[in-house]
Protein backbone atom coordinates (compact mmCIF):
# COMPACT_ATOMS: atom_id res chain seq x y z
CA UNK A 1 0.00 0.00 0.00
CA UNK A 2 1.39 3.30 -0.62
CA UNK A 3 1.28 4.89 2.90
CA UNK A 4 4.18 2.76 3.45
CA UNK A 5 5.80 5.89 1.64
CA UNK A 6 7.32 8.88 3.47
CA UNK A 7 -14.79 28.29 28.23
CA UNK A 8 -17.08 30.46 29.47
CA UNK A 9 -19.22 29.72 32.57
CA UNK A 10 -22.02 27.37 30.65
CA UNK A 11 -19.56 25.13 29.30
CA UNK A 12 -17.84 24.75 32.32
CA UNK A 13 -20.92 23.61 34.01
CA UNK A 14 -21.05 21.58 31.45
CA UNK A 15 -18.44 19.78 31.68
CA UNK A 16 -18.56 19.64 35.84
CA UNK A 17 -22.49 17.96 35.56
CA UNK A 18 -21.62 15.77 32.63
CA UNK A 19 -19.20 12.55 32.83
CA UNK A 20 -20.07 11.77 29.43
CA UNK A 21 -19.30 15.34 27.72
CA UNK A 22 -16.08 15.46 29.47
CA UNK A 23 -14.70 11.92 28.28
CA UNK A 24 -15.97 11.75 24.82
CA UNK A 25 -14.16 13.74 22.36
CA UNK A 26 -14.22 17.10 23.90
CA UNK A 27 -11.01 16.50 26.04
CA UNK A 28 -9.29 14.54 23.52
CA UNK A 29 -9.57 11.18 25.28
CA UNK A 30 -7.78 8.18 25.47
CA UNK A 31 -8.49 4.66 25.86
CA UNK A 32 -7.78 0.78 25.66
CA UNK A 33 -8.85 -1.87 23.35
CA UNK A 34 -9.91 -5.15 25.94
CA UNK A 35 -9.25 -8.29 23.88
CA UNK A 36 -10.50 -11.72 25.42
CA UNK A 37 -8.35 -14.01 23.31
CA UNK A 38 -6.60 -15.43 26.56
CA UNK A 39 -6.74 -18.39 29.02
CA UNK A 40 -4.99 -16.82 31.43
CA UNK A 41 -6.39 -12.97 31.90
CA UNK A 42 -7.52 -11.85 34.92
CA UNK A 43 -11.56 -11.75 35.26
CA UNK A 44 -13.61 -8.66 34.12
CA UNK A 45 -13.84 -6.83 37.55
CA UNK A 46 -10.21 -6.79 37.96
CA UNK A 47 -9.61 -5.78 34.66
CA UNK A 48 -12.41 -3.14 34.99
CA UNK A 49 -10.52 -2.16 38.24
CA UNK A 50 -6.82 -1.55 36.91
CA UNK A 51 -8.91 0.23 34.03
CA UNK A 52 -9.51 2.88 36.69
CA UNK A 53 -6.30 2.77 38.62
CA UNK A 54 -4.71 3.44 35.44
CA UNK A 55 -6.79 6.53 34.74
CA UNK A 56 -7.88 5.30 31.70
CA UNK A 57 -10.53 7.34 29.76
CA UNK A 58 -12.02 4.39 27.19
CA UNK A 59 -12.43 0.79 27.21
CA UNK A 60 -13.49 -0.64 23.81
CA UNK A 61 -14.60 -4.18 23.66
CA UNK A 62 -15.25 -5.84 20.59
CA UNK A 63 -18.48 -7.78 21.28
CA UNK A 64 -20.91 -7.79 23.95
CA UNK A 65 -19.82 -9.95 26.72
CA UNK A 66 -22.12 -9.72 29.64
CA UNK A 67 -19.22 -10.73 32.47
CA UNK A 68 -17.27 -7.66 31.37
CA UNK A 69 -20.44 -5.28 31.06
CA UNK A 70 -21.75 -6.32 34.70
CA UNK A 71 -18.45 -5.49 35.63
CA UNK A 72 -18.48 -1.92 34.20
CA UNK A 73 -21.98 -0.72 36.13
CA UNK A 74 -21.66 2.00 37.87
CA UNK A 75 -18.39 2.97 36.35
CA UNK A 76 -20.02 6.15 34.69
CA UNK A 77 -16.29 7.73 34.73
CA UNK A 78 -14.87 5.12 31.84
CA UNK A 79 -16.59 5.55 28.25
CA UNK A 80 -17.19 2.19 27.08
CA UNK A 81 -17.27 1.51 23.22
CA UNK A 82 -19.18 -1.69 22.42
CA UNK A 83 -18.80 -3.57 18.95
CA UNK A 84 -20.93 -6.22 17.80
CA UNK A 85 -19.75 -9.39 15.87
CA UNK A 86 -19.42 -9.07 12.13
CA UNK A 87 -21.58 -12.14 11.02
CA UNK A 88 -24.62 -10.58 13.11
CA UNK A 89 -24.68 -7.45 10.17
CA UNK A 90 -26.51 -9.03 7.81
CA UNK A 91 -28.97 -10.23 10.11
CA UNK A 92 -29.28 -6.56 11.74
CA UNK A 93 -29.30 -5.43 8.28
CA UNK A 94 -32.41 -7.59 6.72
CA UNK A 95 -34.29 -7.21 10.01
CA UNK A 96 -35.35 -4.83 12.16
CA UNK A 97 -36.42 -7.54 14.87
CA UNK A 98 -32.71 -8.74 14.75
CA UNK A 99 -31.45 -4.93 15.22
CA UNK A 100 -34.01 -4.59 18.18
CA UNK A 101 -33.17 -8.32 20.04
CA UNK A 102 -29.62 -7.31 19.91
CA UNK A 103 -30.76 -4.04 21.63
CA UNK A 104 -32.67 -5.53 23.82
CA UNK A 105 -30.21 -7.75 25.00
CA UNK A 106 -26.78 -6.04 25.13
CA UNK A 107 -27.87 -2.21 25.94
CA UNK A 108 -31.24 -1.81 27.60
CA UNK A 109 -29.93 -3.73 30.41
CA UNK A 110 -26.69 -1.49 30.84
CA UNK A 111 -27.12 1.80 29.44
CA UNK A 112 -28.25 3.47 32.55
CA UNK A 113 -25.05 2.25 34.65
CA UNK A 114 -22.28 1.96 32.03
CA UNK A 115 -20.95 4.72 30.30
CA UNK A 116 -21.83 3.44 26.42
CA UNK A 117 -20.99 6.29 24.11
CA UNK A 118 -20.47 4.07 20.96
CA UNK A 119 -21.93 1.07 19.20
CA UNK A 120 -19.60 -0.86 16.30
CA UNK A 121 -21.12 -2.15 13.80
CA UNK A 122 -18.41 -4.97 12.85
CA UNK A 123 -14.84 -4.64 13.09
CA UNK A 124 -12.63 -3.63 10.13
CA UNK A 125 -15.56 -5.51 7.93
CA UNK A 126 -15.05 -3.37 4.87
CA UNK A 127 -13.30 -3.50 2.35
CA UNK A 128 -13.46 -7.37 1.76
CA UNK A 129 -15.82 -8.94 3.94
CA UNK A 130 -19.22 -10.44 2.70
CA UNK A 131 -20.62 -8.23 4.91
CA UNK A 132 -19.23 -4.94 3.78
CA UNK A 133 -22.37 -4.08 1.34
CA UNK A 134 -24.69 -4.49 4.21
CA UNK A 135 -22.72 -2.42 7.14
CA UNK A 136 -24.65 1.23 6.37
CA UNK A 137 -28.26 -0.33 6.75
CA UNK A 138 -27.21 -2.62 10.13
CA UNK A 139 -26.07 1.15 11.32
CA UNK A 140 -29.16 2.30 10.33
CA UNK A 141 -31.30 -0.54 11.83
CA UNK A 142 -29.10 -0.62 15.23
CA UNK A 143 -29.93 3.41 15.70
CA UNK A 144 -33.92 2.68 14.98
CA UNK A 145 -33.47 -0.27 17.43
CA UNK A 146 -32.29 2.62 20.03
CA UNK A 147 -35.51 4.90 19.35
CA UNK A 148 -37.73 1.62 19.62
CA UNK A 149 -36.52 0.39 22.94
CA UNK A 150 -36.57 3.70 24.25
CA UNK A 151 -32.90 4.43 25.04
CA UNK A 152 -32.34 8.26 26.13
CA UNK A 153 -28.90 8.80 25.43
CA UNK A 154 -26.28 10.07 22.95
CA UNK A 155 -25.19 7.03 22.13
CA UNK A 156 -23.49 7.05 18.43
CA UNK A 157 -23.50 4.02 16.09
CA UNK A 158 -21.09 3.42 14.12
CA UNK A 159 -18.41 0.94 12.20
CA UNK A 160 -14.20 0.76 12.47
CA UNK A 161 -12.44 0.52 9.28
CA UNK A 162 -8.95 -0.34 8.81
CA UNK A 163 -6.55 1.97 6.72
CA UNK A 164 -6.29 -1.39 4.11
CA UNK A 165 -9.41 0.89 2.27
CA UNK A 166 -6.91 2.95 0.87
CA UNK A 167 -6.03 2.76 -2.71
CA UNK A 168 -3.35 5.73 -1.91
CA UNK A 169 -2.18 7.23 1.39
CA UNK A 170 1.03 8.84 -0.08
CA UNK A 171 0.88 11.98 -0.10
CA UNK A 172 -1.49 12.60 2.59
CA UNK A 173 -3.63 14.93 -0.19
CA UNK A 174 -3.62 12.02 -2.45
CA UNK A 175 -5.66 10.31 -0.41
CA UNK A 176 -8.02 7.34 -2.01
CA UNK A 177 -10.20 4.57 -0.97
CA UNK A 178 -10.03 1.84 -3.26
CA UNK A 179 -12.81 1.15 -5.57
CA UNK A 180 -13.84 -1.66 -3.64
CA UNK A 181 -14.29 0.60 -0.66
CA UNK A 182 -15.69 3.13 -2.07
CA UNK A 183 -19.02 1.81 -2.18
CA UNK A 184 -19.69 1.12 1.17
CA UNK A 185 -17.94 3.82 2.27
CA UNK A 186 -20.35 6.32 0.11
CA UNK A 187 -23.23 4.61 2.18
CA UNK A 188 -21.60 4.38 5.38
CA UNK A 189 -20.77 8.11 5.54
CA UNK A 190 -23.95 9.43 4.32
CA UNK A 191 -25.78 7.85 7.48
CA UNK A 192 -22.56 8.98 9.90
CA UNK A 193 -23.40 12.26 7.74
CA UNK A 194 -26.72 12.94 9.03
CA UNK A 195 -26.07 11.27 12.95
CA UNK A 196 -23.08 13.12 13.88
CA UNK A 197 -21.28 9.99 14.37
CA UNK A 198 -17.51 9.95 13.69
CA UNK A 199 -16.24 7.21 11.54
CA UNK A 200 -13.44 4.99 13.73
CA UNK A 201 -10.15 4.06 12.02
CA UNK A 202 -7.96 1.21 12.82
CA UNK A 203 -4.55 2.67 12.07
CA UNK A 204 -0.65 1.20 12.73
CA UNK A 205 2.44 3.23 11.62
CA UNK A 206 4.50 -0.25 13.24
CA UNK A 207 3.20 -2.03 10.07
CA UNK A 208 4.08 0.31 7.73
CA UNK A 209 7.06 0.84 9.04
CA UNK A 210 8.09 -3.19 10.23
CA UNK A 211 7.09 -3.07 5.87
CA UNK A 212 9.53 -0.92 4.57
CA UNK A 213 12.11 0.23 6.74
CA UNK A 214 14.49 1.09 3.80
CA UNK A 215 11.83 4.19 3.51
CA UNK A 216 9.84 5.06 6.57
CA UNK A 217 12.82 6.17 9.32
CA UNK A 218 12.00 4.38 13.06
CA UNK A 219 11.56 8.26 14.39
CA UNK A 220 9.00 9.48 12.13
CA UNK A 221 6.96 5.99 13.01
CA UNK A 222 7.50 6.56 16.19
CA UNK A 223 6.29 10.67 17.18
CA UNK A 224 10.25 11.17 17.69
CA UNK A 225 11.11 13.56 14.10
CA UNK A 226 12.77 16.79 15.22
CA UNK A 227 12.07 18.06 11.29
CA UNK A 228 9.42 17.29 8.42
CA UNK A 229 9.53 14.04 6.97
CA UNK A 230 7.11 14.86 4.82
CA UNK A 231 6.08 18.32 2.84
CA UNK A 232 2.89 17.97 0.93
CA UNK A 233 1.79 21.50 -0.04
CA UNK A 234 1.53 24.02 2.56
CA UNK A 235 1.38 20.90 4.93
CA UNK A 236 4.37 19.59 7.01
CA UNK A 237 4.48 16.16 8.59
CA UNK A 238 6.79 14.79 11.80
CA UNK A 239 5.10 11.59 12.19
CA UNK A 240 3.35 8.84 10.10
CA UNK A 241 0.53 8.59 12.14
CA UNK A 242 -0.73 12.43 11.22
CA UNK A 243 -0.02 11.48 7.53
CA UNK A 244 -2.21 8.50 7.76
CA UNK A 245 -4.95 10.17 9.37
CA UNK A 246 -4.49 13.01 6.86
CA UNK A 247 -4.51 10.58 4.36
CA UNK A 248 -7.91 9.36 4.96
CA UNK A 249 -9.44 12.50 5.59
CA UNK A 250 -8.41 13.48 1.53
CA UNK A 251 -10.29 10.39 0.45
CA UNK A 252 -13.32 11.35 2.62
CA UNK A 253 -13.19 14.47 0.79
CA UNK A 254 -13.10 12.69 -2.22
CA UNK A 255 -16.88 10.77 -1.92
CA UNK A 256 -18.19 14.13 -0.24
CA UNK A 257 -17.91 13.23 3.41
CA UNK A 258 -15.56 15.79 4.77
CA UNK A 259 -17.78 16.68 7.58
CA UNK A 260 -17.44 12.77 9.12
CA UNK A 261 -14.97 13.26 12.38
CA UNK A 262 -12.50 10.44 12.53
CA UNK A 263 -11.56 8.88 15.77
CA UNK A 264 -8.93 6.24 16.26
CA UNK A 265 -10.09 2.85 17.76
CA UNK A 266 -6.76 0.73 17.55
CA UNK A 267 -3.25 1.74 17.01
CA UNK A 268 -0.32 0.58 19.15
CA UNK A 269 3.33 -1.52 18.63
CA UNK A 270 3.94 -4.86 19.69
CA UNK A 271 7.09 -5.25 22.22
CA UNK A 272 8.46 -8.21 20.68
CA UNK A 273 7.68 -10.72 17.87
CA UNK A 274 9.50 -9.28 14.80
CA UNK A 275 12.99 -8.10 15.81
CA UNK A 276 14.62 -5.94 15.62
CA UNK A 277 11.80 -3.83 14.55
CA UNK A 278 9.50 -4.73 17.82
CA UNK A 279 10.87 -4.13 21.48
CA UNK A 280 9.64 -2.79 24.93
CA UNK A 281 11.24 0.32 24.47
CA UNK A 282 9.99 1.26 20.73
CA UNK A 283 6.37 0.01 22.07
CA UNK A 284 6.40 2.43 25.22
CA UNK A 285 7.81 5.16 23.01
CA UNK A 286 5.10 5.33 20.68
CA UNK A 287 2.25 4.45 22.96
CA UNK A 288 3.45 7.01 25.34
CA UNK A 289 3.73 9.75 22.59
CA UNK A 290 0.38 8.71 21.11
CA UNK A 291 -1.25 9.30 23.84
CA UNK A 292 0.41 12.47 24.49
CA UNK A 293 -0.09 13.73 20.92
CA UNK A 294 -4.34 12.67 21.51
CA UNK A 295 -4.20 14.91 24.78
CA UNK A 296 -2.88 17.64 23.34
CA UNK A 297 -5.71 18.34 21.46
CA UNK A 298 -3.42 19.48 18.34
CA UNK A 299 -5.30 17.49 15.44
CA UNK A 300 -3.52 16.51 12.32
CA UNK A 301 -1.38 19.31 9.85
CA UNK A 302 -5.31 18.77 7.66
CA UNK A 303 -7.22 19.16 10.61
CA UNK A 304 -5.50 21.26 13.25
CA UNK A 305 -6.71 21.64 16.55
CA UNK A 306 -9.52 19.10 15.84
CA UNK A 307 -9.90 16.64 18.53
CA UNK A 308 -10.00 12.82 18.28
CA UNK A 309 -10.43 10.09 20.85
CA UNK A 310 -7.56 7.56 20.43
CA UNK A 311 -7.66 3.95 21.39
CA UNK A 312 -4.48 2.15 22.05
CA UNK A 313 -4.27 -1.62 20.72
CA UNK A 314 -3.99 -3.79 23.83
CA UNK A 315 -4.44 -4.04 27.47
CA UNK A 316 -3.57 -7.61 27.97
CA UNK A 317 -0.75 -10.15 25.53
CA UNK A 318 -3.03 -12.78 24.42
CA UNK A 319 -2.06 -16.09 24.47
CA UNK A 320 -4.63 -17.26 22.00
CA UNK A 321 -4.06 -14.91 19.48
CA UNK A 322 -1.39 -16.28 16.04
CA UNK A 323 2.23 -16.50 17.69
CA UNK A 324 4.70 -13.75 17.36
CA UNK A 325 3.25 -9.93 17.04
CA UNK A 326 -0.36 -10.56 17.55
CA UNK A 327 0.57 -12.32 21.10
CA UNK A 328 2.52 -8.77 22.37
CA UNK A 329 0.62 -5.64 21.59
CA UNK A 330 -0.22 -6.03 25.42
CA UNK A 331 0.34 -3.34 27.62
CA UNK A 332 -0.11 -5.33 30.88
CA UNK A 333 0.86 -9.65 30.77
CA UNK A 334 -1.98 -11.70 31.93
CA UNK A 335 -0.53 -11.29 36.00
CA UNK A 336 -1.80 -7.36 35.14
CA UNK A 337 2.17 -6.31 35.83
CA UNK A 338 3.11 -3.84 33.23
CA UNK A 339 4.95 -4.92 30.01
CA UNK A 340 6.41 -1.21 30.43
CA UNK A 341 5.43 2.03 32.03
CA UNK A 342 3.12 3.72 30.66
CA UNK A 343 -0.39 4.76 33.09
CA UNK A 344 0.58 6.24 36.49
CA UNK A 345 -0.64 2.86 38.37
Amino acid sequence: MDFFRPASTALLLLFIFSDQALLKSVLGAVGVNYGLNGDNLPVPSEVVELYGRCGIDILRVFEPNHSVLDALKGRRNLVVWLGTRNEDIQGFAADQLAANSWVNANVVPYYKSVNIAYITVGNEVVPDDAAAPFVAKAIKNIMQALVIAGVKSDIKVTTVVPMSVMAVSYTPSAGAFSTTAIGPLKDITQVLGTSGAPLLLNAYPYFAYASNPQQISLDYALFKSTAPVVVDGNLKYFNLFDAMVDSFYSALEKIGAEGVRIDISETGWPSKGNDPFTSVDNAATYNKKFVEHVRSGAGTPKRPNVKYDGVLFEMFNEDLKTAGVEQNFGMFYPNMHPVYPLWNC
